[in-house]
Parts: structure tokens; sequence; C-alpha cells
């Protein structure tokens, strides 16, 4: 029975197996970089690939600091270091110390004359971009049945957008199969009545998002009926399909956050503006009543009515000043007849004769005697006093 170890002793085999190979320990390897991230420590992962075959690989901050460029995601190098089993980790990995820049890696080099051919056809143009739907009732989603992506874009469309309707079409992502496979998945879509398109995946290695770079793939995205979101990858990785869709999303979560509004948002937005359209009621009617009141005060002014209310005072204003007029020119009037009363009364006669004095006529020609010269012996007089008259003769 061949012995039974632990898994730690098998780690430890296969770590001590491969650092006793003296091939092992100092090799160059050739190769194309991909996935390359840096840790809080300073120390550079990476993937050496090719065609049909990977493998993971750390440059050490030590080392990473000699360089004079750090590698980058398409780059064609030749790094030397040795190979080892990471124990923690559970996978073999190869511990660079050199890298040497041979170029553009020939899977790069294929993305760029894609990209550049496509774009010389206009298929990345502006203008060829279509807005997205403001409050689409019905997405479609293009990714793996499995996983996080759909998980966290059925999530995200939930949480913020609950009325919008989701139809799957589930799809490989990754493989040699998958592009064919991602433009079915496409053109099925079309036959629902979707109003925009997501496209996703996960984040990736070149190789692992290759399917993304397909021409066919790129294209059906461009015929699309409708609007179509590309989130592929992480947020530094680009593919042709963002380059042809008409909204490139940073990651799939992004994508869906994208896709909808948020309706906490808009229930907020909806009662500010209830508020700033009851504010805007408020104050049109405070200003329609103010204009309402002054129309009602002009009419009034104007009308017949009030014309015939305001004549009437006026006559009655002129009536009462014409009757005090009146009574003052009376009272003048009055007061003057009284003095000329009194002006006749001592010119009266009889108030002469009734205080003791007489009016004497000749009989003869009845004039009135005021002089003794006037008359002569033996005429006759006609005496009249107060109560009465006599007759008498001159001696």
């Amino acid at each position: 029975m061949p012995p039974i170890l632990t898994v730690r002793e098998l780690t430890t085999y296969l770590r001590e197996l491969l650092e006793g190979d003296e091939q092992l320990a100092d090799l160059w390897v050739e190769g194309e970089i991909s996935n390359v991230t840096r840790s809080s420590a300073g120390h550079i992962y990476f993937t050496l690939k090719e065609a049909e075959a990977q493998v993971a690989c750390i440059l050490f901050r030590g080392y990473a600091s000699r360089l004079d460029a750090l590698p980058t995601d398409g780059e064609a190098v030749l790094v030397h270091g040795r190979v080892s089993f990471y124990e923690a980790g559970g996978k073999l990995q190869l511990y660079v110390d050199t890298i040497r820049s041979l170029g553009v890696g020939p899977l790069y080099l294929r993305f760029q004359e894609l990209k550049a051919a496509l774009e010389a056809e206009g298929l990345f143009a502006p203008e060829r971009k279509r807005p997205l739907p403001r409050f689409p009732r019905c997405i479609g989603v293009v990714t793996s049945p499995t996983g996080a992506v759909i998980r966290d874009i059925l999530n995200i469309l939930k949480r913020r957008y609950p009325p919008a309707r989701v139809i799957l079409s589930p799809t490989l992502v990754q493989g040699k199969e998958a592009a064919p496979l991602i433009v079915a998945a496409l053109e099925r879509l079309w036959r629902f009545p979707v109003d925009l398109i997501i496209v996703a995946r996960g984040g990736g290695s070149l190789e692992d998002l290759w399917a993304f770079n397909e021409e066919i793939v790129a294209r059906s995205i461009r015929a699309s009926p409708v609007p179509v979101i590309s989130g592929v990858g992480h947020e530094t990785d680009f593919t042709i399909a963002d380059f042809a869709a008409d909204v490139r999303a940073p990651t799939p979560s992004a994508a869906a956050e994208i896709a909808v509004p948020d309706a906490t948002e808009l229930r907020k937005m909806l009662a500010e503006r209830r508020r700033r359209l009851r504010q805007v009621l408020e104050r049109r009617l405070v200003t329609a009543r103010q204009a309402l009141e002054t129309q009602r005060r002009h009419l009034q002014r104007l009308s017949p009515l009030n014309l015939v209310a305001q004549r009437r005072q006026r006559v009655d204003e002129q009536i009462d000043r014409a009757t005090v007029r009146l009574r003052y020119r009376l009272e003048i009037a009055r007061e003057r007849l009284e003095g000329l009363s009194g002006r006749l009364a001592a010119l009266d006669p009889q108030a002469t004769l009734r205080r003791g004095y007489a009016i004497v006529h000749r009989c003869v020609d009845g004039v009135v005697v005021v002089s003794p010269a006037q008359v002569a012996r033996g005429d006759r007089l006609d005496v009249r006093v107060r109560d009465g008259s006599f007759e008498a003769g001159v001696l």
C-alpha cells in the first residue's frame, strides 16, 4: 500500500522536488504578460502565457525596483527566475528576478490590429452610439448563468429599479467556442421586447477575455436593434466589445447601475419636484388672487351702479352746498330786509303821528303845510293826527 501523506507533506514534497531540479532553479522563459497586479507591499503578480499554456509569476519588490519599466498586459517578454511550489496557495509559481521586453505580444498585437481596422471602418464612431432609455421596462443580460456576475447584476437591478424585468440569455464567456455563443445569445434577445442589453463578464487575463475581442461579437453588438452596455472585466480591462457597445461600463456591477435609475433617488427627486411645484402653484395662486382682486376693484369702479352711486353722492353734495349757499343768501336778504324795514318804519308818517306830530294839508289844494308862510288868515286846513283828522281855520 502506498504511503498516506498529509497535505503539508505533499506540498512540501512538490516544493522540494521542484527546487531540487537544477534546470528549474535557473531558467529563462518566453511568453506574453497578462493580469498584472501590484500588492500593497509592492510585489508584482502576473501571468506569463502563450496560446495553450500559462504560468503564475511573482516579482518581489526588491527585483521590481531594479526594472526600468514595470511589466504591462500584452507585452512579450523574456523572464529569468526559478520555479517553486507556493504551499499556502497550492500552486506552482515562477519566481522572477529579471524581465526583458520583446515588444508587443502576438495576442495583444491581434487586438490592436482588429481595433484599428474596425475603427477605420467607423464601427466605433461616436455618432453611431445610441442613448440609453431612461426608464427601461425590460433588460436583456448576456453572461454566464452561474457565478458572481449574474448574481450581482440581478441584485443591483432589483435594488435600484424593481419595475425592470430581466431576461437572461446564457452563454459561455470564455474559451474558443464562446464568441459564436455570445453572438447567438445576443440574437436570441432580439426576439424579445427588451429596451437594452447588458453584455457582461468578470475580470481575467487577455486570453480569458478574448471572446469579447472577436470581430463577430463586435459586429453583433453594433447590429443590435437596442442599445448595448458592455461590462466586461475590471476597470483597467478593455475589449473590442467595449468600443463597439453604445456604453462601456468598467465592471459588470457598474453596467447594472448604469442601465437603470435609482428608485430611491427617483422618489427623492419626485418629492423635491412635487414640493417645488406646490410652491410655484401657491405663488401663482397668490398672484392670481391679487390680480383678480385688482380687476374686481377696477370693475367695481366702472360698475354702472357704482357710477350712479358716485353721481348720486355728487348730486347730494351739490344740493347740500347749494342749500347752504341759499340759506346764507336768504339770511343776508332777511338781514337786509330787516334793515330796510327799520329804515321804512322810521320814515312811516304814522310813526311820526304816534309820537305826537300832525300832518297839515291845505283843504283847498291838499298841499302839505310845512311853513307858516304857506297859509293866510281864513285858510281852511286839514289836520291829521295819530287816531284821526279834523279841520281847522287860520285866524
